[in-house]
């Protein structure tokens, strides 16, 4: 065991209540989840930035010692990269994600460059027993996640969003529906049900208006898959719906056809019960025609509204209602008839 000074502490590792001052051992469990300490060893002119615990961006340099938690990633855009079999110190990682997840890196997207290499440093410590110095390594969370909780929505009215893949508008349709309600007079809690470890969604549906929000980092998932999403979201639902909101607006990350577990979760009969609406982000006309396919056919789900970028101007908008029937609207430029629209299907009474 030895002391170090950490920089910057990643948003991954929110619930743990770090300081800068740290311990941490040799002794590496390469589990998902676990806090790691690293030292920089490259500096990046692009993606070279941190969530902090704060929720703030920060600068990342060569030399800076940042704690971040050991998972993988399988981004179609960003990098990919897998949890190592075994650590110890001064070996090297990379960064995969801006919200300080670990890994080893297999594949790059050119327009990132180079991930951050990392030396790593040891495991971070915790000591949970009163007057002993017995440290033992600490993991990301708050809650530790349950396998098969049963669903009980209360009757609250559930509206998801769907992409078909990541940057298809979804945290912008999502903050567009929250803040509209909430300018209607609906009390909203909102949570992001997929994805790999990052507060900056649900940072933004709080911006929106959103009373609670949830994300699954917070139950020491740092990267969803078909095995947990299911799960995670079920408690998610719970816990939100149990405080008697108006509506729950929860975003599925990356897209219906990804690795992070959509697919497990629209095909859980309970979560597909609960929902009201389901919104789907396209980023084009052809996209929008795959989505509601997909939704239909594999999953025997209804979609209710279009939006993302397919919808940036009249051409898609025309394309998408003409061919599917569908209403298509903007979240960016026409945000408040988004929300409306998404009352409507509700069933809202607007005051």
């Amino acid at each position: 065991m030895k002391t170090i000074i950490a920089d910057k502490i990643a948003s991954v590792a929110q619930h743990a209540g770090l300081k800068r001052e740290l311990r941490v051992s040799a002794d590496i469990p390469c589990d998902e989840g676990v806090l790691i300490a690293v030292e920089i060893l490259n500096n990046k002119a692009s993606y070279n930035t941190l969530e902090l615990t704060s929720g703030r961006m920060a600068q990342v340099k060569r030399g800076d010692v940042i704690v971040g938690a050991l998972g993988h990633r399988n981004a179609l855009f960003g990098y990919s990269g897998h949890l190592p079999t075994e650590l110890k110190p001064g070996d090297e990682l990379q960064v995969l994600n801006i919200g300080g997840v670990l890994g080893i890196c297999d594949s790059v997207n050119a327009n990132f460059g180079q991930p951050f290499n990392a030396k790593v440093l040891g495991s971070v410590l915790h000591f949970p027993y009163l007057g002993e110095r017995i440290g033992m390594p600490t993991r990301a969370g708050a809650e530790k996640l349950t396998d098969g909780p049963e669903l009980d929505t209360q009757g609250v009215p559930v509206v998801a969003l769907s992409g078909t893949c990541m940057d298809s508008g979804k945290t912008a349709a999502a903050c567009a529906i929250v803040s509209r309600l909430r300018h209607l007079g609906f009390t909203v809690d909102a949570f992001k049900a997929t994805g790999v470890s990052l507060r900056r969604d649900i940072l933004a549906m709080e911006d929106a208006g959103a009373r609670n929000t949830s994300i699954f980092t917070d139950y020491g998932v740092v990267t969803t898959t078909a095995e947990n999403g299911p799960a995670v979201t079920r408690t998610m639902l719970n816990q939100l719906c149990a405080e008697r909101p108006d509506v729950v607006v929860f975003e599925l990350g990356d897209g219906l056809l990804g690795t992070y577990g959509v697919d497990a979760i629209l095909k859980d009969e309970a979560i597909a019960a609960s929902l009201s609406c389901m919104v789907l982000c396209a980023n084009d006309p052809v996209g929008a025609t795959g989505g509601v396919d997909i939704l239909d056919n594999e999953f025997k789900m209804k979609t209710n509204l279009v939006t993302g970028p397919s919808t940036d101007n009249q051409v898609g908008r025309n394309i998408i209602e003409k061919r599917l029937n569908l209403t298509a609207i903007n979240a960016i430029t026409n945000g408040a008839e988004l929300g409306d629209a998404v009352a409507n299907t509700l069933g809202l009474k607007v005051t």
